[in-house]
């Protein structure tokens, strides 16, 4: 019993120590801007104000920022799941020649640092006339997501029974309509999560943005709302309070709906494939 009380206590004070700053970003954002400095520091506001968000909305280019982040997340999910799809079937399904190889060099290309990668891919961006585009972010993107993408799918793909497609196949199914009829159903749920994943991973990049992309136009969230809230003079700490907690909306939400999914995706990799 004593073990047991141990555990939870402490198991719960790192469950406070984890969701603190989310509770105080959420406070902040709704005091008023006279007690953001109070000496000392109040947890909950005397007067709650939503005074920030509508300053937000209304008179910042944050929407713009937000509409930037929801396409290129969006079109980074997409393009990653469908090619990652693609590659896992080859990956399980086909047999030849360095095959293993091929896939323990896609995970390699995983481990290595994104930073290594930034200046071949703005060179080859720039030789292409796709700088300050949102079609730069999404290639630059799909060069570090694909590759766990891939693998993940694979682990998922090594876990549907091959006799399900070859019974298919005998009753005169074709590939096509054997992968669209019978593999991708049972896939569903490593979709699901390899989609999540690559969502969360677009949505709060930020390294890539900051070098690939310099125009208001086509800034996502995690760089915009640096650059305008942000000076070496200031920093508007209500705003950016504000901006913190409509960007992580979006996150919970998709987190909330489709955590069984993404748990399910993490022990795909237990899957002898």
């Amino acid at each position: 019993m004593a073990r047991r009380v141990l555990f939870n206590l402490f198991a719960w004070s790192i469950v406070l120590a984890v969701a603190f700053p989310l509770f105080w970003m959420i406070v902040t954002s709704v005091k008023p801007q006279f007690e953001l400095f109070r000496r000392p520091p109040t947890f909950l506001p005397d007067t709650v104000t939503f005074e920030h968000y509508r300053t937000l909305l209304a008179r910042t280019n944050f929407m713009i920022y937000f509409r930037n982040s929801v396409i290129l997340s969006t079109v980074t999910t997409f393009v990653v799941v469908f090619l990652a799809t693609l590659g896992a079937y080859s990956l399980v399904r086909f047999r030849y020649r360095g095959r293993e190889s091929l896939a323990f060099l896609v995970l390699f290309t995983y481990l290595l640092p994104s930073v290594v990668l930034i200046i071949p891919l703005y060179l080859m961006l720039v030789s292409l006339g796709l700088s300050n585009t949102i079609l730069s972010l999404v290639i630059a993107y799909t060069t570090f997501a694909l590759p766990y993408a891939l693998w993940l799918l694979r682990s998922f793909m090594a876990g549907v029974p091959e006799d399900l497609e070859s019974a298919a196949l005998v009753d005169g199914a074709s590939r096509l309509g054997a992968f669209r009829d019978v593999i991708l159903p049972q896939l569903l749920p490593g979709i699901i999560s390899t989609a999540l994943f690559t969502f969360i991973l677009s949505w709060n990049e930020y390294l890539y943005a900051l070098v690939l992309v310099n125009s208001d136009g086509a800034r996502p969230l995690t760089t915009g709302v640096m650059s305008m809230l942000i000076s070496a003079f200031n920093i508007e700490w209500s705003l950016l309070m504000a901006a913190s907690v409509m960007m992580s909306v979006p996150l919970i939400v998709a987190f909330a709906f489709l955590q069984s999914y993404l748990t399910r995706g993490f022990g795909a990799g237990g899957v002898k494939g």
